[in-house]
């Protein structure tokens, strides 16, 4: 299994979006940069992502799933080289995970996320992963 982060403005299509589309899914277009597409062409059924909120919230509020490999996007052109997948929503992280505090995080320093912000659709190493999980966890009382 791979890791991935996606970005979404939460104005335009939030983590409660995702999770009402239940086991529908939703497809993930629009996705307009050619690093972002290769992204979206190496995903694998299964494969887990992180849904960060961006524009507003920057903070990483689940965990999402891929449900349908890379297809052309249907938002675009038919001549076109833009590609969709389709995700689920798992399960939201019970403190989701500001980026400012990603940024802080000496074991976070070479994530995508810290040096390429822009990237809507990124991978996260294993490390990452856990690493972030960790953070979202919730806090005890």
């Amino acid at each position: 299994m791979a890791y991935w982060l996606i970005k979404s403005e939460p104005d335009e299509f939030s983590w409660d979006d995702l999770v009402a589309t239940k086991a529908r899914g939703e497809p993930w277009s629009g996705v307009r940069n050619h690093q972002a597409k290769n992204n979206l062409m190496a995903m694998k059924v299964g494969d887990r992502a992180f849904f960060y909120h961006s524009k507003t919230g920057l903070e990483i509020v689940g965990i999402a799933e891929v449900k349908r490999t890379a297809y052309p996007d249907p938002m675009a052109p038919s001549s076109s080289p833009w590609m969709a997948c389709d995700f689920i929503a798992i399960e939201p992280l019970p403190s989701p995970v500001p980026l400012k505090v990603i940024k802080k995080d000496p074991a976070l320093a070479e994530m995508v996320l810290v040096k390429n912000a822009r990237l809507s659709v990124q991978p996260v190493t294993d490390e990452e992963w856990a690493h972030i999980c960790e953070l979202g966890a919730p806090t005890e009382t």
